[in-house]
């Protein structure tokens, strides 16, 4: 449908309320919007709750926190039909709210407006209004401790896993949504019972039924919701710290920057940190444990982690069988990581065929090192420099145990890419400073940095 047909169809998308349904063992928020002329919608989020902890819901924190999230959860619905005047009934923001929650709209849904080809800006995109009242509550005394920790079953889960392991009786995994390959990669860790928090984001089936009759649909920042989801999590089980596992290589915020890697950078980190310490809680800290490393080398403290090479999945094609599909862009990109630690049997171990010797794959082999042009397929933040530096690290373990190179390495290696990149190994000793890991923490990652082994490294 034309964007500008449905915005003058429906011009006002109202946040009404959010209801707070508190039971004896669970706690569900359920929000109210509206589309005018179009539908109301009532998504929900459920949460167990820990023992002994009745009347949380009175806290004014655990209320602000709940709108918050649902000032997160609105654009999934509002992105129907781009309303031109959002009205916020169901609590009170100021004007430098106003401009936060804007920002983080508009950077996360550019490329949904790519995609629709939308042309807009960051000021006629929308008027967001605040009509309501301040939340009231009962102040919080509480004291926050421990860490809880977002798993979505990929490496740098695991890696993130490990650094705070010596933590364990401290921390607690948090996963969203029955996803299995997350939930077993938690359990795998040994996060089990009490010690996962499995939360219920349960969307309204009135928006999937719109996407299909045409409506606008598209990526949003998806992040942004995990991260207040993860806060109003820590507030309901007292955690002290939210550790995010997200990498140095997410950090593009530019104006190309893709909805749903906006809410991954550290600009975007930085801003949730002051608006939470504004409006929500300075006891509480949000950032991501993995800030200062690049995605070659969480890879590379992955791979010392043998008993979860088979527990991972990273493979969006596969995510419902909790399979590698082992054709796709992502598969490969993840492939050629980890080809720069492990031989040739172990990789085919993990994905259950030899993708690097494939002639099938060598398309998409060459769009991700840059060989040949076009777009990159299955690069989710790593820079071009780490996954050419991946292919001559593998290069130089397969040179040093004189085994024949992988097909797709072997017209690499006449390429000005391999004379270019066959150095760098460098980088897996590099540290980005520009994080808000706390001393303590990244003591414990440089600690997990060390620990990286290469085959090649003898060589260099």
């Amino acid at each position: 449908m034309n964007y500008n047909e449905l915005r003058k169809r429906h011009q006002v998308f109202y946040y009404h309320d959010y209801e707070i349904v508190e039971e004896e063992n669970e706690i569900q928020v359920r929000f109210d919007f509206e589309i005018e002329d179009l539908s109301h919608f009532n998504p929900s989020f459920l949460i167990r709750k820990p023992a002994g902890s009745d009347g949380i819901t009175e806290l004014e924190l655990f209320r602000e926190t709940a709108f918050s999230l649902g000032l997160a959860e609105l654009v999934s619905y509002w992105k129907l039909t781009c309303s031109p005047t959002v009205v916020i009934e169901a609590g009170y923001l100021d004007e430098a709210q106003i401009r936060w929650w804007k920002k983080l709209y508009f950077n996360g849904l550019r490329d949904f407006f790519r995609a629709n080809e939308i042309v807009t800006d960051t000021e006629s995109f929308m008027d967001l209004r605040s009509a309501g009242s301040s939340i009231g509550g009962r102040p919080d005394t509480r004291t926050y401790h421990g860490n809880l920790i977002p798993v979505g079953g990929g490496r740098d889960s695991f890696v993130s896993l490990e650094v705070l392991s010596s933590m364990k009786q401290e921390n607690h995994a948090f996963v969203i949504n029955h996803v299995m390959s997350a939930i077993h990669s938690a359990e795998a860790a040994g996060y089990r019972g009490d010690r996962l928090i499995v939360a219920e984001r349960t969307l309204d089936a009135r928006m999937l039924d719109f996407n299909k009759q045409g409506y606008l649909n598209g990526t949003t920042p998806f992040n942004a919701l995990t991260a207040f989801a993860a806060y109003l999590t820590a507030v309901v089980w007292g955690k002290k710290y939210i550790c995010l596992s997200i990498e140095a290589g997410s950090e593009e915020d530019g104006d190309d920057a893709l909805s749903q890697m906006y809410s991954k950078t550290i600009g975007f980190e930085k801003d949730f940190h002051s608006y939470t310490e504004t409006y929500l809680s300075r006891r509480i800290l949000c950032f991501s444990l993995l800030r200062p490393l690049s995605e070659l080398q969480i890879t590379g403290i992955f791979s010392n982690y043998r008993q979860y090479h088979r527990v991972f999945r990273s493979c969006n094609v596969g995510a419902k069988t909790e399979t590698w599909c082992a054709h796709c862009g992502r598969c490969l990109y993840v492939g050629i990581m980890l080809s720069a630690f492990l031989d040739d049997e172990q990789l085919n171990a993990i994905f259950g065929r030899d993708m690097l010797n494939d002639p099938d794959m060598m398309s998409l082999f060459e769009q991700q090192t840059g060989i040949c042009e076009g777009q990159s397929q299955g690069l989710p933040g790593s820079s071009r420099e780490e996954i050419n530096t991946a292919v001559c690290m593998s290069v130089k373990a397969h040179q040093k145990a004189g085994k024949e190179l992988p097909l797709l390495y072997r017209q690499y290696i006449s390429t000005p890419n391999y004379e270019y990149y066959r150095d760098r190994t460098g980088i897996l000793k590099a540290w980005n400073d520009d994080n808000l890991v706390p001393e303590e923490y990244r003591k414990l990652v440089r600690e997990k940095l060390e620990e990286i082994h290469y085959e090649s490294e003898s060589m260099d």
